[in-house]
C-alpha cells in the first residue's frame, strides 16, 4: 500500500556530524599544533575547512538544516563549559593569557596544573570532560564560537540549527570541585545557569537562528522527582523569554520515561526523540500523553550510534504513526553521527556483500534524506530504494557469515561449572603469592607502551612490500626486548611485552577472529585526538589459532621476571565494535567468550603465570535504565568468567578498567572473581579506592596513580601521596601500583620518568610499611 504524504513536508536533519574529516585532518592539525608545527591560524583554518565541508556534504546529501556547535577542538561538554564561564580557577590564567592554550589545558592538563576528570558519555566510548562546579561558581555567557559557526553556516546560504548540550544535562553531568564536599549538588545551581542560557539563546537569536537545539540526554536515564521538577523550571523559564529562537529539546540513547511527560507539557516549540533499540518505548509513551499537539517533532529513526542500514519499511510504518501525534514531522538519525565511521564507501577492502549491509555517517544522511522524501511524498516516490533496502537486507540475514552451526552447538553446551574457577579466591591466592614471590605493593603497567613512529612506518613498510614479514618480526622483537629491558632497569616488578605488535586492543583481536570484519578508514572519536576503528562484529565468533601466545611466550624467554598474557575482554570486544544487531548482546558475548577461553588456556599451557583479561567497557555498556541493569550484569559477568575460569589456582588473573563510574558496578566487578584489578584513579582522586572498600572487595587491587590521558609527568611524592590514599581503603596486602590505563598514547621520554617515579613512590610507601612494621 502506498503511504500517503505528510501534510507539511517532511524536512531531513541530523544532530552533529564526524568532526575529524576524511583523512583525520583535525587529529593532525592539532596534535601539530601541540608540537608546535602548526600555527594557531592554520588550526582556525583546517577547522574552518572541516566545518563547511561536512555542511556542504549534508546539504548536497539533501538535509535541509544543518547542525552548528556540534564541531569541537576536543569535547562539546568542554565547550560548554567555556559558553557558561566555568573554567576552573587552576586554569583560568591559562585561559586568560590564550583561550586555546587555557582550553586545551583544560582538556589535557600542563606539568603544573592537573586537567579536568574524564569519564564516558554515557553508554558510549566517547569521553566528555567533566565540569568542576561548587557553591562558588559564577556563570557567565561567552557565546562566541556558537554565534561565529552558525555565522559561518549562514554565509553559505544554507538553514542551520545551533546544537547545544542543555542546562539540566550539564549540570548532572558535572561533579564538585576538588575541595568542594561530596555532597554538593550542581544541580542546585540551575537558577544561577539560566540567565547565561538565556544570553546565548539571545545572541543566537540576533545572529540569525531560527531554531536552537538544547540537548538533553540525561533525561532518558532515571531521575528523581527533584531532578524532573528541575526540568520544568528549566524550560518554563527558556520558554517564557521574550527574544528568543525557537527551542527543540532533544534526548538520545533511551527513552525518556517519566521525563516525556514534563517536556511535552514544556512551553517550547519541538521534541527531537530517538525511536531505535530500547528508545522504541517513546513511540508509545508519546501516545499516551496525547502528543505534541502544536509542536515539532523530530523523528530520530536511523540508527546514529551503529552502522547496519536502516529498515526502510520498519521506520516509515514508525513515521506514519508519528504523524498523527505532532504538528509536523522531521525525520534524523537518533543521535549526533560523531559516534559512527564517516564514509563506508571508502571500505574497497570489505567484501562488498558484506558492504551493502553498512551505513556510516554519509549513508545514514542519505538514509534520513530518503526517509523524509518518502514521507512527504509517499512511497512510489522512493519505490527504487525500498526494493534495494529490501535486497540488502535480506543479504545479511541469509548470509552464512551469520551463523556457525559448530558455534552455536559449543554456545548452547555451556554449564554453569564452566563459569566457575576450581578453587575460592582464599585458596588461589596463597597458591599464587608462592608461585610468582611478589613483594609488598607489586608494580606493574596496563599493557602497552609507546607505540613509535619506526614501528608506525614498519607497519606501513610491510603492507607496502617495502620490508617482508621476517623484516617487521624482527622489528617487533627488538621493541619487546628494549620494552623488557626498560622495566627491568626500572625495577617494575610484573613485565608486559609492550604490544608493538598490536593495531589496537579490540581490532588486533578481531583481525583473528571469525565473523569479524575490519575497516580501513573507519575512525571514529573516543576522546581528544584519540581515534579508533571499532571492528564490525557481523558474524558467529571462533577462534582459529592461537593469537597471543607466540609474543608472550617470546617475550618471557627473555626476562625470569613474570610477563603478563594480554587480553580485551567479551565484552569490550562487543562495546568497543559495531556489533550485530540480530540477535542478544549475551549470545555474541558468549561466543566471543569461549574464543577467549581457549587463548587463555593455551597462554597457561605455555607457561603464562599472570593473564590480565581487559574489560575497560564493562560500566559504559551498562544500560541507562537501572531496571535493566540485573540481566545485562549477569551476562556481562558470566561471560567474563566463562574466558577465565579454566586456569589452575595458582594462575593469577587480572582485569582492567579505566575512565567510568565505577560505583555503580562494585558488586559486578567483586562477581568477576578476577585476583587482581587494575582501575583508573588519578583524575578521580581514589575515589574508586574508597568505593571498593565501601563495598568491602575482597581481592587485590591496582588504582592507578599516574594519569596517561595527560602529557604531565607525576612526581614521586605525586605518586606516593595518592599510594597512601589508596591504603587508607585498600590493604598494602591486596595493593598494586600501576598506571591508569596502557601508554600507546604516551611518548617514551615522559613514559619513562613517570614510571620511574611511579616504582620509586612504591619503594618509598613499601619502605615505610616496613619500617612501620618492623
Amino acid at each position: 500500500m502506498t503511504a500517503k504524504p505528510a501534510a507539511a513536508a517532511a524536512r531531513a536533519t541530523v544532530y552533529g556530524y564526524p568532526r575529524q574529516g576524511q583523512n583525520r585532518e583535525l587529529k593532525k592539525a592539532i596534535e601539530g599544533y601541540w608540537k608546535g608545527r602548526v600555527t594557531a591560524d592554520a588550526l582556525r583554518t583546517t577547522a574552518a575547512d572541516l566545518r563547511r565541508s561536512n555542511w556542504q556534504q549534508l546539504a548536497d546529501t539533501g538535509i535541509h538544516e544543518v547542525p552548528t556547535g556540534d564541531f569541537s577542538y576536543y569535547d562539546h561538554v568542554l565547550d560548554t563549559s567555556v559558553m557558561v564561564g566555568a573554567v576552573p580557577s587552576r586554569h583560568r590564567a591559562a585561559v586568560d593569557a590564550d583561550a586555546l592554550d587555557g582550553y586545551f589545558a583544560m582538556a589535557r592538563g600542563t606539568q603544573d596544573v592537573a586537567p579536568l576528570e574524564m569519564t564516558k558519555w554515557f553508554d558510549t566510548n566517547y569521553h566528555y570532560l567533566v565540569p568542576e562546579l561548587g557553591p562558588d561558581t559564577v556563570f557567565t555567557a561567552d557565546s562566541a564560537k556558537q554565534v561565529a559557526e552558525l555565522k559561518e553556516a549562514l554565509a553559505l546560504g544554507l538553514t542551520a540549527r545551533p546544537v547545544l548540550v542543555g542546562p539540566v544535562t550539564y549540570l548532572l553531568l558535572a561533579k564538585p570541585a576538588p575541595g568542594v564536599a561530596d555532597e554538593f549538588e550542581p544541580l542546585t545551581l540551575l537558577d544561577r545557569l539560566l540567565p547565561v542560557y538565556a544570553e546565548v539563546l539571545a545572541d543566537l537569536r540576533a545572529a540569525g537562528a531560527e531554531w536552537v537545539q538544547l540537548d538533553e540526554p540525561a533525561l532518558v536515564q532515571d531521575r528523581t522527582p527533584a531532578e524532573l521538577n528541575a526540568v520544568t523550571r528549566a524550560y518554563r523559564d527558556l520558554g517564557a523569554l521574550a527574544d528568543r529562537p525557537k527551542l527543540l529539546v532533544a534526548s538520545y540513547f533511551d527513552g525518556l520515561g517519566d521525563a516525556l511527560q514534563v517536556l511535552a507539557a514544556a512551553p517550547v516549540d519541538g521534541l527531537a526523540l530517538d525511536f531505535t533499540g530500547s528508545a522504541a518505548a517513546n513511540l508509545d509513551d508519546l501516545a499516551a500523553v496525547g502528543g505534541l499537539p502544536g509542536k515539532r517533532l523530530v523523528a530520530g529513526v536511523v540508527n546514529g550510534r551503529n552502522i547496519w542500514i536502516n529498515d526502510y519499511q520498519k521506520s516509515l510504518a514508525t513515521l506514519a504513526t508519528l504523524l498523527g501525534l505532532a504538528d509536523r514531522v522531521d525525520v534524523a538519525a537518533s543521535c549526533s553521527l560523531l559516534h559512527v565511521p564517516l564514509d563506508a564507501s571508502a571500505e574497497g577492502d570489505i567484501d562488498p556483500e558484506v558492504r551493502r549491509w553498512l551505513a556510516f555517517a554519509r549513508q545514514k544522511t542519505t538514509e534520513v534524506v530518503t526517509l523524509a522524501k518518502g514521507l512527504a511524498n509517499g512511497t512510489d516516490a522512493i519505490s527504487a530504494e525500498l526494493t534495494a533496502n529490501r535486497a540488502d537486507l535480506a543479504s545479511r540475514a541469509d548470509s552464512a557469515l551469520t551463523r556457525d552451526p559448530a558455534v552455536r552447538a559449543r554456545t548452547a553446551a555451556i554449564t554453569d561449572a564452566d563459569g566457575r574457577r576450581s578453587q575460592p579466591y582464599a585458596e588461589r591466592t596463597a597458591a599464587q603469592r608462592a608461585h610468582l614471590g611478589l613483594p609488598l605493593l607489586p608494580t606493574t603497567t596496563i599493557g602497552s607502551f609507546p607505540q613509535t613512529d619506526e614501528l608506525r612506518v614498519a607497519r606501513a613498510d610491510l603492507r607496502a612490500g617495502r620490508i617482508d614479514t621476517a623484516g617487521y618480526e624482527e622489528r617487533i622483537k627488538d621493541e619487546i626486548r628494549e620494552v623488557l629491558s626498560f622495566q627491568e632497569k626500572t625495577g617494575v616488578d610484573v613485565l608486559v611485552h609492550g604490544e608493538p605488535e598490536r593495531n589496537d586492543m579490540v581490532q588486533y583481536f578481531a583481525e583473528q577472529l571469525t565473523g569479524y570484519v575490519a575497516t580501513q578508514h573507519g575512525w571514529v572519536q573516543s576522546y581528544g585526538t584519540r581515534y579508533v576503528r571499532p571492528p564490525v562484529l557481523a558474524g558467529d565468533i571462533s577462534r582459529p589459532e592461537p593469537m597471543t601466545v607466540r609474543w608472550t611466550t617470546y617475550a618471557q624467554a627473555q626476562t625470569s621476571k613474570p610477563v603478563k598474557g594480554m587480553l580485551t575482554g567479551p565484552v569490550t570486544m562487543l562495546a568497543w565494535s559495531f556489533v550485530r544487531d540480530d540477535q542478544p548482546l549475551g549470545d555474541t558475548a558468549r561466543q566471543v567468550a569461549l574464543a577467549l577461553r581457549d587463548e587463555v588456556n593455551d597462554l597457561e599451557a605455555a607457561g603464562t603465570s599472570v593473564i590480565q583479561v581487559d574489560e575497560p567497557a564493562l560500566r559504559e555498556t551498562l544500560p541507562l535504565r537501572s531496571a535493566d541493569h540485573a540481566d545485562y550484569l549477569a551476562w556481562a559477568t558470566e561471560s567474563f568468567r566463562l574466558s577465565t575460569s579454566g586456569v589452575r589456582p595458582d594462575t593469577q588473573i587480572h582485569t582492567h578498567m579505566c575512565y567510568a563510574e565505577f560505583g555503580d558496578i562494585v558488586q559486578a566487578i567483586d562477581d568477576l572473581d578476577a585476583d587482581v584489578i587494575s582501575l583508573e584513579a588519578a583524575r578521580s582522586h581514589m575515589q574508586v579506592a574508597g568505593e571498593l572498600a565501601e563495598h568491602g572487595y575482597p581481592r587485590e587491587a591496582g588504582p592507578g596513580v599516574w594519569d596517561i590521558h595527560s602529557p604531565r609527568v607525576p612526581s614521586t611524592e605525586e605518586a606516593a601521596a595518592l599510594l597512601r590514599k589508596g591504603l587508607e581503603a585498600i590493604p598494602a596486602e591486596r595493593l598494586w601500583v600501576n598506571p591508569d590505563c596502557g601508554l600507546k598514547t604516551r611518548g617514551w621520554t615522559e613514559t619513562r620518568a613517570s614510571l620511574e617515579n611511579l616504582v620509586s613512590a612504591a619503594r618509598e610507601v613499601r619502605a615505610g610499611l616496613t619500617a612501620d612494621n618492623g
